[in-house]
């Protein structure tokens, strides 16, 4: 009776799993785990004068850096960018700060193989949030110029379904949650420390960082701009798993990483409904 009972539990947790991940639009892809997206990781890549630093791509939970950035990675490329991404935490899933480590490890990697001084960082989701970690507590704000956050945890999220997630397969999901210990720690004041310039971009139709409000950070106008996409194009629908594919967002973010300081909050894009 008791095996049976274990069983079911068992089934029952890898259900609750299953479940949470497709209710976020977080399922994991199959596949091009180590391939990165097109245009990333040219390790010959020099940056110029009109684009020193480089930029290195984050993303978010359950996702290959290759799915992720599908779209913008090409489109930073052509802009001028060199750019690099990796894979970290298992997906993921990984305790937060150690999925840190690994960030600022490959921060270093590509600060001796281009030769630049700092880099720029685009995050999604986790990859918006995580960062924040590695700036405030592993060495980070010396060497990040951009931290943009497309639809990042920063705060976290009420969403039952990740604590659903973090019981079964996901510390990260346990670290994303609003409230959590260790969110408590990462958004002690100061939430934005001085270093980098920071730029959050939300949508008010993000059915996984719940609320969308969560996303923004608290700091100075000098280096700290939140962005709702729905203030400058109301009719925009994008939604949180949609977002690093978005054209509205690709705006945003080379606004933000062709400007001294952050994205500009007078900044005017070309509305198109990503939805």
């Amino acid at each position: 009776m008791r095996a049976r009972r274990t069983k079911r539990t068992a089934r029952l947790l890898a259900v609750t799993a299953a479940a949470a991940l497709c209710t976020l639009g977080l399922t994991a892809p199959a596949g091009a785990a180590d391939t990165p997206p097109p245009g990333a990781n040219n390790w010959s890549c020099k940056p110029d004068s009109a684009h020193p630093q480089p930029v290195v791509l984050v993303n978010g939970t359950f996702k290959t850096s290759y799915e992720n950035w599908l779209t913008l990675s090409p489109a930073l490329v052509d802009a001028g960018y060199c750019v690099f991404s990796f894979e970290y935490g298992g997906l993921e899933t990984a305790p937060v700060p150690d999925s840190a480590a690994e960030l600022r490890d490959f921060v270093n990697a590509v600060l001796g193989a281009t030769g630049a001084k700092k880099v720029d960082i685009v995050g999604h989701s986790q990859g918006g949030m995580m960062p924040r970690y590695y700036v405030k507590f592993l060495g980070g704000a010396t060497k990040v110029d951009d931290l943009v956050g497309i639809v990042p945890s920063n705060h976290g999220t009420s969403n039952p379904l990740a604590l659903a997630a973090g019981a079964t397969v996901c510390p990260s999901c346990v670290d994303q949650t609003a409230g959590s210990d260790f969110l408590q720690k990462l958004n002690s004041a100061p939430e934005a420390p001085v270093g980098p310039d920071y730029t959050a971009i939300a949508t008010k139709y993000d059915e996984v960082v719940l609320p969308y409000t969560s996303a923004f950070l608290k700091g100075p106008d000098s280096y700290v701009t939140n962005v709702l996409l729905q203030d400058r194009c109301p009719f925009d629908t994008t939604e949180h798993d949609q977002a690093p594919k978005s054209p509205l967002v690709e705006q945003w973010v080379l606004n933000a990483l062709e400007r001294n300081g952050p994205a500009d909050p007078a900044f005017v894009p070309r509305c198109v409904n990503a939805g």
